[in-house]
């Protein structure tokens, strides 16, 4: 046995074992998973790769590139529940592996069995997808499985060479965020006239009073393990330059005085910055991590997120932008993505959606008082 078959047997017995130890086949009960293979129930495709030309979300532009991303993000919102992991291609969002359901009640925060059972899923395909790169290196035949997966890189338009080279190193394990996300509508309601207010008295675009569902689903005491705080999520450096000071109030917790902070860092970031593309992703990455993107790639957008190489630039920051475009489509238009509410008109003449208290969760899992 030369040595490229034995590293192909090895593989072949890690994927076995990790599916022994994980009990989530997709045919098994335990865990319950949808795949995006042809053998999956039909399903709204997310959009090819195939070059699509710029459009605009509101005032915002949105490259072609970003469409499959935004799609994504789309039913994170909207779609998949916290009870649902997706596993997907980090790059390529559109190259989605499987949907698993974890079993059992699923809380906001997750137990220590189930992050187990998601460390194991994403260890499997990751040695899935590792066996079938040797495999095709070295013409060995492929099975059913085999296909079935190169089927499901291959929806996404792009060649399958590009993705599958080093595509067991990008395997990432995404959450839904359904329920969170809905929960966010029914309390942005309370705020987003105002919010908007500051924004257009600074001069700035309106639909910036979106960026909370991405940041905090609007929970104003929400905190970051980066340190950052509010419903804004500013740091102590960043709020002690752009908000107002108070001695003795931790002013990040006050919605209304984080938002005047958030539209001077945000006017401040777009006059260094020069696009919102590249401003928005600074509340994310910064103003300075930005401008040696820019340096870096260039002051195309999509090339900075498709090409720009830093340590700190990860997932979160290549997909902070196609994340707020998807947001405010959908808190844009709630209704579409969220049949079961209803918009109903407040004490002030103002617009809202409301969803029924059986309907509403909260982050803990209990329903709301109305």
């Amino acid at each position: 046995m030369n040595r490229w078959t034995l590293r192909i047997v090895l593989l072949s017995a890690a994927a076995m074992a990790l599916n022994a130890c994980s009990g989530t086949e997709p045919a098994v009960a335990r865990v319950n998973s949808r795949s995006y293979g042809p053998s999956a129930r039909p399903e709204a495709a997310l959009p090819s790769a195939v070059y699509k030309p710029a459009t605009y979300s509101g005032v915002f532009l949105k490259p072609g590139e970003l469409d499959s991303a935004v799609a994504f993000w789309r039913k994170v919102y909207a779609e998949w529940q916290r009870s649902e992991i997706v596993f997907h291609d980090d790059r390529h969002l559109d190259v989605i592996y499987e949907v698993m359901v974890l079993p059992g009640y699923v809380d906001d925060s997750l137990s220590a069995e189930q992050k187990e059972i998601i460390n194991q899923r994403r260890n499997f395909w990751k040695t899935q997808l590792s066996l079938l790169e040797s495999k095709r290196y070295y013409n060995v035949p492929l099975n059913a499985g085999d296909r079935q997966l190169i089927a499901k890189m291959e929806r996404s338009g792009r060649p399958l060479a590009g993705i599958l080279s080093g595509a067991a190193d990008r395997v990432h394990a995404q959450r839904g965020t359904r329920e969170r996300f809905k929960r966010g509508l029914e309390i942005s309601g309370r705020y987003e006239r105002q919010f908007r207010k500051i924004f257009r008295d600074a001069g700035l675009p309106e639909d910036l009073a979106y960026l909370p569902h991405v940041e905090s689903s609007f929970q104003s005491a929400a905190r970051s393990s980066a340190g950052a705080v509010g419903m804004w999520q500013f740091t102590k450096g960043a709020a002690k330059r752009f908000m107002p000071s108070h001695r003795k109030r931790d002013l990040r917790l006050d919605p209304f005085a984080s938002a005047v902070g958030a539209a001077r860092y945000l006017n401040h970031a777009y006059r260094n910055l020069g696009d919102w593309p590249t401003a928005i992703t600074s509340f994310n990455h910064g103003i300075g991590g930005m401008k040696r993107a820019q340096n870096q790639v260039g002051r195309d957008f999509a090339r900075i997120v498709q090409n720009y190489s830093s340590p700190a630039f990860g997932f979160a920051s290549r997909n902070y932008y196609a994340q707020f475009l998807a947001a405010r489509e959908i808190a844009s238009n709630p209704i579409q993505f969220f049949p079961e509410g209803e918009m109903v008109v407040d004490n002030n003449g103002h617009q809202r959606i409301s969803f029924s208290r059986s309907d509403l969760y909260l982050l803990d899992g209990t329903t709301a008082e109305k």
